[in-house]
């Protein structure tokens, strides 16, 4: 392979000093050592004085940054980088590698852990900024995997790029390779037998929910998400009497161990890490030869993206902070038509601002609402359409990934930034141009990226309240259904302190049940109910007044009329580090009866995988005033999803008005009289992309 003769303008570290050409060759040589054990890699000797000679000259110092093993999408990052440091060096330039923790959502959901994680994504900017400069780094390739992991090194070589070009250094470059897709689990034979056995069991002592919540469970891939719900299905089992505890924890056993694949890889659902992948590639950082891959990159893709990095290091337009810039819209907009996770809110937002660019969730906002945003991505964990099958699309060259998310978009009439540079070299116009229109237009059997729309609303909505500033609401996980159900309704908190005590409410197997016997719950407030929650088919108030107080909960119940909004607060970032909400979130999923009647509220955050009338990222968080720790059980609230509101009702003047349906809806000033907010939050308006001055 003939090398490169490229040379980084600008200031050489190695040039006036000596003892970082003493010391650093060891581990270059040793890099490229390893290297030459793989297959596929050329058997080239390196000297310590050729790479004396590299450092000496200012050839492009690149660092191979990747993640810790104890992460499955991982675990195979060592090939990786090692063909990626035989690529580099045949490229010219000189290869180092350095690792950075990486937290996994999975293994810290609903415990302590949770509180760490999103504090990982700003300590993961801080150390790849720090290990950057204190090497004197030119460029990078970033192994990433998934969780807060992708932002968190984006953001910090995005900040690191925009303070070298102001204080005159050469711009810093980067292409991500994000780990290949976890091929989801399979149940065993004997295992589905039992379970289906369980189910039968259940439904022939009547209890129907529970055997429907688990015959839907079966539908699913097995990933770690799916365990979470077996989890809370199976201790209801337990409370029924229908499995003993240590059935239920051999059970639990066998579907850990059957779970993921050896080969690990970011998990099959589209989820944060998914989500992550597919919004740094729609910001022009990824190459599509590593985009979606099923297995580990091999030299030949791993070829592909070296020489198009190595292609734009003499360009300062291809910098980092430079692309993120140029591609925010179109990310906001495919991370909108794939109904991507509500972390990327938060992380879009940092990743902005570390690119020295005021932005807000405001900002967010106004770019979605240019243009209404389709639903554009069809994946589902039950039929065939998981991450995984995208990959495999992608392989089989059936799909183009983000090129056809993006085509799709544009084809669709919103307005995408086509000219915007990627990683490649080229723009996404000259991307698409090396396609065939055949090629982009194709229509796979199984068909996850859509041309034509599978309805016509997508993405996040940012929601106000008369008791809070914003929260967030993933209208693509809510179904038609729910949306026709919850819109225009009114909800009876259930308040929790914290997420363990939510938990244990949610399982418990008697739960909609105990609800019967709340005090707060009296016959005025569900008449009220009634009147605010009817429909046309439903019985009218003079009818409902008829029955005792028992006889009219069961049937709100069973006409759904009866509806309740589980109230988690206290989670936030200051404090206790904004947990995901994921585990109770799952807990009414998985529950059919629950399901149709809840909503969640908290000032946490959601799992990428979360679906349903989850609200979360509520602001001000409890912690700080915010209204939300004020609420208590037996609130009422409004929830108006076509005008984006949720409101707090003022309980006796709802109650007492409950023969008009049009004076039912009170707002309740008094919690917050004289708090910034009571009649309506205001924001400074403000130059979109408006440069903010230079930090680290």
């Amino acid at each position: 392979m003939p090398e490169n003769t490229i040379r980084i303008k600008g200031h050489n570290p190695y040039q006036e000093q000596v003892q970082g050409k003493a010391n650093e060759p060891i581990t270059v040589a040793a890099l490229l050592d390893r290297a030459r054990s793989l297959p596929g890699v050329p058997r080239r000797a390196v000297s310590l004085g050729d790479i004396y000679d590299r450092l000496e000259n200012n050839s492009p110092r690149v660092a191979i940054i990747c993640g810790s093993s104890d992460h499955p999408a991982h675990i195979m990052d060592e090939e990786v980088k090692l063909r990626f440091a035989a690529s580099i060096w045949g490229q010219g330039g000189v290869p180092f590698s350095f690792g950075v923790p990486v937290l996994c959502d999975g293994t810290a959901q609903s415990n302590i852990g949770m509180s760490y994680s999103l504090n990982s994504r700003n300590l993961l900017s801080d150390i790849v900024v720090n290990q950057m400069e204190a090497h004197s780094y030119h460029s990078a390739v970033v192994l990433s995997g998934c969780d807060k992991s992708p932002f968190g090194i984006l953001n910090g070589l995005a900040n690191l790029d925009a303070v070298r070009q102001q204080r005159g250094d050469h711009p810093l470059h980067a292409t991500f390779v994000p780990s290949h897709v976890l091929r989801g689990g399979t149940l065993p034979s004997g295992l589905r037998k039992e379970l289906e056995t369980l189910a039968a069991t259940a439904r022939m002592q009547r209890h129907e929910h529970l055997a429907q919540d688990l015959d839907e469970t079966l539908q699913y891939i097995l990933q770690c998400s799916t365990n979470q719900a077996y989890q809370g299905i199976l201790k209801r089992a337990v409370q029924l009497n229908l499995l003993t505890k240590t059935d239920h924890k051999r059970i639990e056993k066998e579907l850990a161990i059957n779970t993921c694949d050896s080969k690990g890889g970011i998990c099959a659902f589209y989820g944060t890490g998914n989500t992550s992948r597919l919004v740094v590639s729609a910001l022009g950082l990824t190459h599509p030869a590593t985009e979606l891959l099923v297995e580990p990159p091999d030299q030949n893709q791993v070829e592909t993206a070296t020489r198009a990095l190595f292609s734009i290091l003499m360009k300062p337009d291809f910098s980092v902070s430079n692309i993120v810039s140029k591609n925010i819209e179109n990310a906001i907009r495919l991370h909108s038509c794939t109904g991507g996770s509500t972390n990327l809110m938060m992380h879009l937002v940092a990743c902005m601002l570390y690119s020295v660019y005021r932005f807000d969730l405001w900002d967010y906002q106004r770019i979605r609402n240019t243009q209404p945003i389709p639903d554009l991505f069809d994946y589902s964990l039950t039929a065939g359409r998981d991450m995984f099958a995208l990959a495999q699309q992608c392989c089989s060259g059936q799909s183009y990934g983000t090129e056809s998310i993006i085509k799709s978009l544009a084809d669709n009439g919103l307005p995408m930034n086509l000219s915007s540079p990627t990683v490649t070299g080229t723009t996404w116009k000259d991307r698409m141009a090396a396609r065939k229109e055949s090629e982009l237009r194709k229509i796979p059997d199984n068909p996850i990226i859509l041309n034509t729309p599978r309805r016509s609303i997508s993405g996040i909505d940012v929601l106000r309240g008369n008791f809070f500033e914003s929260a967030i609401l993933k209208v693509s996980g809510f179904s038609d259904q729910q949306i026709r159900e919850f819109d225009e309704k009114v909800f009876y908190v259930l308040y929790f302190e914290n997420e363990d005590e939510a938990t244990a409410g949610l399982t418990d197997a008697h739960l909609v049940d105990s609800l019967r016997h709340q005090k707060s719950l009296s016959k005025e407030a569900l008449l009220a109910m009634i009147e605010a929650n009817r429909e046309d088919s439903d019985p009218t108030l003079a009818e409902a007044n008829l029955m005792n107080r028992s006889n009219l909960f069961s049937m709100m119940i069973d006409r759904r009329l009866f509806k309740v909004a589980v109230v988690i607060s206290g989670q936030g970032p200051e404090a206790y580090g904004m947990p995901e909400m994921f585990t109770p979130m799952h807990h009414i999923n998985n529950n059919s009866q629950l399901r149709k009647l809840a909503i969640l509220l908290s000032d946490g955050r959601f799992s990428g995988v979360t679906y349903g009338a989850a609200i979360g990222h509520m602001t001000p968080e409890a912690y700080k005033g915010g209204h939300l720790l004020f609420l208590k059980t037996g609130d009422m609230l409004r929830l108006q999803l076509s005008v984006k509101r949720v409101e707090l009702l003022d309980r006796s003047g709802f109650e007492q008005e409950s023969w008009s349906r049009i004076a039912v809806l009170w707002i309740v000033n008094a919690m917050c009289s004289g708090r910034r907010g009571c009649n309506g939050w205001k924001r400074e308006e403000k130059t979109f992309l408006q440069p903010i001055g230079w930090r680290l």
